[in-house]
């Protein structure tokens, strides 16, 4: 090992020398882990996957067999952490620099001339796509700029090309969704760590001027638990760090307390609350691994540190982040003192419409503003969702306008209005009698019906009773849907004909089973054999129980 290699395993990574704690057992542990890991899954890619040829040559295609700018970037990301890191059994190799050559070519080509790539499933010419590639391209970079090693200029002249064009088109482009501001801002902020530039700086602050997105209770406006939430807390972090803006850890310290309580007995997250794809969606907290981690170090939490130490039992689902600790030595610190997580809790989050409960193994969802009202676990036994319509007017799929509660009862309305119009005025009418020109709104209304619909919720020791009340127009048919997941085995309902896992609940009980675990629902009702409303969301992909009857409707029913 010559003097610069020797440099390199003793801990110098962008910058920063090795301390005694970068020595530690416990960093020592996760970064092998990772390294090993990363290694066994760049070896494992490059041997099996099938790389693109001309006109993609060193790209990488996805499951769709088109090039994909975000799996190379993610190629770049590993073998930049292979090629730099002297854990790794590929350190330096040639052949992996050669390849890593490729991609970079590749992302150069695939560039736009106005510094974009595309998100060929949705987005083109995207400038947040382009800021989420950038973070691994801008990593890459200041890591193999940190070897000093002559055989990488070739690439880091490639890199800083394409940082430089895309950084200059995140100045100007736009965005779709509130976390792209973001993402965007962080992209910049690691351009600007690499090439000073105050346009960079500028429209970072262009972007905070509009205030972060999270509420009182520590969402963020998606309440996207498995995918948006921990990108945006990684990516304050990441401007807080690199332009020294330390106010940016309150919001994230926020969230991450406030996850704390989403998190049921087997590990997986709250996700029903989502407003984006992740719905419904199965996950754990891995995706907030780097900023548990960050922040237990930077605030001495031992909760935080509680589940950093969890997540790395099971390190599988952490190998994105080695570039984290190859770029910043100080998070292999050794954690604080570990607090044990919340596992008895009912929080109220006001501004959220969310109430959540947890009973040791009993974890429970309450939500407005959602069609899944609520949703129930005993360990691995899952009640999905409980939801319900009416068939009133093709618009009665019940969401709750606001979550309140008062003496230990939640309660969430809402109220319809279902109207017929009388003919227009006749200075209102168009001349060529065209329907759709005609303006509704300038109609009267007469016949109006309304219906009322009431959930209300209370709890005792892991038991929880629902009533749902709806009145007002007679004779209008509901259908209430307990949606169990895949998998277990249902007692006491009956099969609906004709629909795949759909069953009637007409007797006294119902139970749920899996894995030795017991749902018990009780009592059923069946007054009609509608179970798919018109105007409802459709069935979800779950195994459904059915309660069904006409308004005025007032059942309750327990669930433990």
């Amino acid at each position: 090992m010559n003097r610069r290699q020797f440099m390199i395993a003793g801990g110098a990574v962008v910058g920063l020398a090795m301390s005694c704690q970068y020595q530690s057992k416990l960093k020592v542990n996760i970064i092998d882990q990772l390294t090993q890991l990363n290694d066994r899954s760049l070896h494992q890619s490059l041997q099996s996957r099938q790389l693109n040829r001309a006109p993609g040559f060193g790209g990488v295609t996805d499951p769709y067999g088109l090039s994909s700018a975000g799996h190379t970037a993610g190629l770049i990301r590993d073998i930049t952490c292979t090629l730099t890191n002297p854990r790794s059994r590929f350190f330096e190799s040639e052949s992996l620099a050669q390849r890593l050559s490729h991609a970079v070519a590749f992302m150069k080509r695939i560039q736009h001339l106005d510094g974009t790539i595309d998100l060929h499933t949705t987005n083109f010419h995207s400038p947040p796509d382009t800021a989420f590639v950038l973070e691994w391209m801008c990593g890459g970079y200041a890591l193999l700029k940190e070897q000093a090693n002559p055989a990488y200029d070739s690439i880091l002249q490639d890199l800083s090309s394409f940082i430089l064009k895309a950084a200059a088109a995140l100045v100007m482009g736009g965005i779709h969704t509130p976390n792209h501001r973001w993402v965007v801002c962080m992209a910049l902020a690691r351009a600007h760590s690499l090439f000073p530039d105050p346009k960079y700086v500028n429209r970072i602050n262009a972007w905070f001027a509009e205030g972060i997105d999270i509420n009182p209770d520590g969402h963020y406006t998606e309440k996207s638990t498995l995918i948006y939430s921990p990108l945006t807390d990684r990516c304050l972090i990441t401007i807080a760090r690199l332009l020294s803006r330390p106010e940016l850890y309150d919001p994230v310290r926020r969230n991450l307390d406030m996850t704390l309580y989403y998190v049921h007995p087997n590990g997986e997250v709250v996700s029903e609350i989502s407003n984006r794809q992740d719905q419904f969606r199965r996950g754990t907290m891995a995706p907030y691994y780097y900023p548990y981690r960050y922040m237990a170090l930077l605030d001495g939490n031992g909760q935080f540190a509680e589940l950093v130490s969890r997540l790395e039992r099971h390190p599988g689902k952490l190998q994105k982040n080695l570039m984290y600790f190859l770029e910043d030595a100080k998070l292999g610190g050794d954690l604080p003192a570990e607090i044990a997580l919340p596992t008895r809790y009912e929080k109220y989050y006001l501004h959220s419409n969310i109430a959540r409960f947890r009973r040791e193994s009993i974890s429970a969802t309450l939500l407005a503003e959602n069609d899944t009202c609520f949703s129930f676990r005993k360990g691995e036994a899952v009640l999905q969702a409980l939801r319900f319509a009416s068939a009133f007017f093709g618009k009665g799929q019940f969401e709750g306008e606001k979550l309140e509660t008062e003496n230990g009862v939640y309660r969430m309305t809402q109220i319809l209005e279902g109207p017929y119009y009388q003919p227009l005025p006749e200075e209102e009418i168009p001349a060529n009698g065209d329907w759709e020109a005609m303006d509704k709104e300038k109609r009267d209304k007469s016949n109006i019906q309304t219906l009322e619909s009431v959930l209300s919720l209370s709890e005792d020791h892991g038991c929880f009773q629902i009533t749902i009340d709806i009145s007002g127009t007679r004779n209008v048919p509901v259908a209430v849907e307990l949606a169990f997941r895949h998998g277990g085995a249902l007692y006491g309902v009956d099969k609906v004909k004709g629909i795949r896992h759909a069953y009637f609940f007409k007797r006294k009980k119902a139970i749920y089973v899996y894995k030795g675990q017991r749902i018990i629902i009780e009592p059923g009702r069946v007054e009609h054999q509608w179970t798919q409303l018109r105007g409802a969301e459709d069935k979800l992909d779950a195994m459904c129980v059915y309660i069904t009857g006409l308004t005025p409707f007032r059942h309750s029913i327990t669930i433990t």
